[in-house]
C-alpha cells in the first residue's frame, strides 16, 4: 500500500481529467466526478447515471452523473507514487468511457 495525501490524490484525478483529450471533455455532460476514501469492496471507481449513448430528448432535470474515484482501493494495490499516478489515471479513464456509454468488456478491450 502506498499511501498518498487527499491533496495530492485530488490533483492527480485533476490531472487524469485534464490530460483527457480536449474533444471529449468539451463532450461530457451533466458528470460529477467525486473523491471518496472508501466505496464498494473490489471497486476502484464507480460510475452512476445514464450514459450519453442512452439520453434521448426526455432526459431533463435530472441529477448529475456521477464518478467517484476511491482512493484508499486504489492506493491499497498500489506500491509507488508513479503506481499510484498510472492507476489514477487508468481509473478515470474506465470511468469517463463508461459516461460514454462503453462497457467492460470494451473497456477491457482497449486495456481500461
Amino acid at each position: 500500500m502506498h499511501q498518498v495525501a487527499p491533496e495530492r490524490f485530488e490533483e492527480l484525478v485533476g490531472e487524469a481529467l485534464d490530460g483527457l483529450p480536449p474533444e471529449l471533455g468539451r463532450q461530457m455532460r451533466n458528470v460529477a466526478v467525486l473523491i471518496a476514501d472508501d466505496g464498494p469492496p473490489g471497486l476502484l471507481g464507480l460510475y452512476e447515471g445514464v450514459p450519453l449513448t442512452e439520453r434521448d430528448e426526455g432526459y431533463s432535470g435530472v441529477l448529475p452523473d456521477r464518478i467517484t474515484i476511491y482512493q484508499r482501493a486504489i492506493c491499497t494495490i498500489c506500491s509507488s507514487d508513479a503506481e499510484v499516478v498510472d492507476q489514477v489515471r487508468i481509473t478515470v479513464v474506465h470511468e469517463v468511457g463508461h459516461h460514454f456509454g462503453i462497457d467492460d468488456a470494451r473497456l477491457t478491450e482497449l486495456g481500461w
